[in-house]
């Protein structure tokens, strides 16, 4: 594999629905930006068709906004890439998984958020960067094994 720790092989938008419950009053009504809660989870996801060192991590979001205690947006993402992982030793892959390959990804969902949003009618959402390093010590959790490998 040529240099550095991973590869991408492709990246890709999985999933992407947003729901705009109360347009267009809510629209006409808005005095304020709405507040917004967001919810992030990754997921890892081994390819052993491919290969034994390629993984396709998924980042979902999940974008709840209200305005004035109403549903204003619901805008729900699945993006995700495929990594090849070099040689490293074993105890960087999962770092490497869920810390930089969604640091890679996470500028184009950003994006596509801000489309979106701006596409539902609201200013463009403007997600603030996600520190994965923080993310991956507060939710570590297995890499599942491909299947047939116990």
């Amino acid at each position: 594999m040529p240099g550095g720790p991973f590869i991408i092989r492709n990246q890709y938008l999985k999933d992407l629905s947003f729901e705009n419950p109360n347009a267009p009053e809510v629209l006409v009504s808005l005095k304020a930006a709405p507040s917004v809660e967001v919810d992030i989870n990754l997921n890892v996801n081994p390819m052993p068709d491919i290969d034994e060192r390629t993984f396709e991590v998924e980042m979902r979001l999940r974008v709840e906004a209200k305005a004035e205690e109403k549903p204003a947006f619901i805008c729900e993402l699945t993006y995700a890439g495929l990594f090849s992982i070099g040689q490293v030793p074993e105890d960087a892959v999962r770092p490497l998984l869920l810390i930089e390959c969604p640091r890679m990804l996470f500028p184009f969902a950003r994006a596509i958020l801000g489309n979106a949003t701006r596409d539902g009618g609201y200013p463009p959402l403007m997600l603030q960067p996600i520190d994965f390093a923080e993310f991956y010590a507060r939710n570590m959790a297995p890499i599942p094994e491909p299947a047939g490998n116990a």
